[in-house]
């Protein structure tokens, strides 16, 4: 409503593009992807959409799905369970996304974080069993550092199905605050084919904001300097 459309404006007028929404589920009560109640997990469907509305009408077009603490698997749910329950949202809602052209992005997460979707293949089995346009994978650096294969093949290998990737460090600072060398990632983002977004995602906001801002672009367009003259 008001809110939203002043929210906008004031990001058009600071000259911020909006691109949609992230950590969907936080501080929400009474929404779990994974219940096995299927009041809760229509609730959190109709929630999602209603999340739909707000990115749209802020002039975005993607929603990443990460809520780690809203997806982990409950006492008597097995894994398999869970990927259904999953799956039946994500699946119900994809039409009312789809009219309001918003792609939401399923993003694996590290075992640190939940013990539900995991790693890129799990994330791409879901994706594959909703099966729709408008549900992707998304990829983030410092979930994908906590599998087994380097980065740079995972990107390889699922970059040219993501709609959406964050740019991080194992050690929660941004890109070029820790011991990942982005080079390779953004190498194999090209050779991948990726042509979306790339945003920056910290957990750890120190030194501050800006500064976080500042060094993870600058890092970030010296690497994609070094990757231009690998062609």
């Amino acid at each position: 409503g008001a809110e939203r459309t002043e929210l906008a404006r004031q990001a058009a007028d600071a000259d911020i593009e909006i691109i949609g929404l992230h950590w969907l589920l936080a501080k929400t009560e009474g929404l779990y992807l994974t219940s096995p109640d299927a009041v809760v997990r229509k609730r959190t469907g109709q929630y999602l959409i209603a999340l739909a509305d707000a990115c749209r009408e802020l002039g975005g077009t993607l929603m990443v799905f990460g809520s780690p603490k809203q997806r982990s698997l409950l006492p008597g749910v097995t894994h398999e369970q869970a990927f259904d329950y999953a799956a039946g949202v994500f699946r119900d809602i994809m039409p009312a996304l789809a009219e309001r052209d918003v792609t939401l992005c399923m993003e694996p997460l590290s075992p640190s974080d939940t013990d539900f979707i995991n790693t890129c293949a799990e994330g791409d089995r879901l994706v594959r069993k909703v099966d729709h346009a408008n549900f992707v994978l998304h990829l983030d650096v410092k979930a994908m550092a906590s599998e087994p294969s380097d980065v740079a093949t995972l990107i390889r290998r699922h970059g040219p199905h993501a709609g959406h990737f964050h740019a991080n460090d194992a050690n929660l600072r941004g890109p070029g605050f820790g011991p990942i060398d982005f080079v390779p990632i953004f190498k194999a983002l090209r050779d991948s084919g990726y042509d979306r977004w790339v945003s920056v995602e910290v957990f750890d906001y120190k030194p501050d904001p800006e500064t976080i801002a500042r060094r993870s672009l600058e890092y970030m367009r010296r690497c994609l300097s070094e990757v231009a003259r690998t062609r």
